[in-house]
């Protein structure tokens, strides 16, 4: 310990500010030479040998845990003069050791060595489990929890664990209700930053997950893979009380509702109740008069994303609902159905709604 510290201060004087740290200096390897072959002093309670007089008497500082020096900003000792010295820089703000490639400062030239693997590339602790390199030792060791299965941060609510700590300050939040997280187009919160990013999505209009199956796109993931069931017609739960299958289980959790006849969700302003915690959300808007989907053409603002869906047909000149009888084509489903009334007169019984096969229904 005491030779390396000895060897630090040496790296400290010759390693100046701005010049990268080196792996094994001629400095380091003069002084390491010297050091090790004059050791005349030993200690009573270990063994170790060191060079001078003073050195054992700082190295007796491990076994008598005295720190004599006090830092006045924070009160924390150091059992070494020339570690306050480096701690000095946190209080300052001083970081005299300077990555050339990025800009970047450190407070000890070995805080720049190791930052330096980022910009080499250099990865040399790998998990022997799965393979996967890392360039810190620290980064290695909280990837090995994924193996493990340890969850070392626990919380103090109920009891949760997680691996991570930031996954835990995240899920605080489920019990200080904290959302940190505000869309700057609708006010509404999120405990996620990933929630939020997810959001945003609904007012810029964005849809960057496509199905390989038909022209539609969507705004995450999970919409896109429950889209897809569409196509396979996969629809593995089955109601026991109807036999009316889904392919998604929380549907199926949903339309059991219908059987019991529970309305769990109920609006205080006009105490109509429902099913479902989305349909109560909708209703809300009939009374906030919020509207929060905005179209990105012209800023108009609807109360539910079905009338913006609709609405921006308008703007792209989408025309997929189509009357068999005259071929006229319509942006809006309910048009159509208006329109074929003079059909209607014309011929009873003779027409019938048909759609583009890009919308509508037939």
């Amino acid at each position: 310990m005491e030779e390396s510290e000895e060897l630090s201060e040496v790296e400290e004087e010759h390693v100046q500010p701005g010049e990268k740290p080196l792996r094994r200096s001629k400095t380091k390897n003069t002084f390491l030479k010297k050091t090790r072959a004059k050791k005349s002093f030993t200690c009573t309670q270990c063994g170790k040998s060191l060079t001078t007089k003073q050195w054992m008497e700082r190295h007796m500082r491990v076994h008598t845990g005295e720190k004599p020096f006090t830092c006045d900003q924070c009160g924390r000792s150091f059992a070494m003069k020339h570690n306050l010295q480096i701690h000095m820089r946190v209080h300052t703000g001083e970081k005299p050791f300077t990555c050339d490639q990025c800009g970047r400062g450190f407070i000890q030239p070995s805080g720049l060595k190791e930052h330096m693997k980022i910009h080499t590339g250099e990865k040399p602790f790998t998990c022997d489990e799965c393979g996967r390199s890392f360039t810190f030792k620290n980064r290695l060791e909280r990837h090995m929890r994924i193996h493990t299965g340890e969850k070392p941060f626990p919380c103090d609510q109920c009891g949760s664990s997680f691996a991570y700590k930031h996954h835990l300050e995240v899920h605080m939040r489920v019990h200080t209700e904290e959302k940190p997280n505000t869309c700057d187009q609708c006010g509404k919160s999120f405990r996620q930053s990933a929630h939020l990013k997810f959001h945003m999505s609904i007012h810029t209009g964005q849809k960057p997950y496509p199905c390989d199956q038909c022209s539609k796109t969507f705004i995450g993931p999970a919409n896109l893979r429950k889209h897809l069931t569409v196509h396979t017609k996969e629809k593995p739960h089955s109601c026991s009380v109807c036999g009316k299958r889904f392919s998604l289980l929380h549907h199926l959790h949903s339309h059991q509702k219908i059987h019991t006849g529970v309305r769990e969700y109920m609006c205080f302003e006009c105490e109509k109740a429902f099913t479902l915690a989305k349909h109560l959300k909708q209703h809300q808007v009939i009374h906030t008069g919020e509207k929060p989907f905005k179209c990105s053409h012209c800023y108009k603002g609807f109360n539910q994303p079905a009338n913006l869906n609709r609405h921006e047909k308008v703007h792209s000149k989408e025309k997929p609902h189509t009357c068999d009888q005259c071929g006229q084509s319509f942006t809006i489903k309910s048009h159509l159905k208006k329109h074929m009334k003079i059909h209607a007169v014309e011929k009873p019984h003779h027409h019938s709604l048909r759609s583009r096969p890009d919308g509508g229904t037939k």
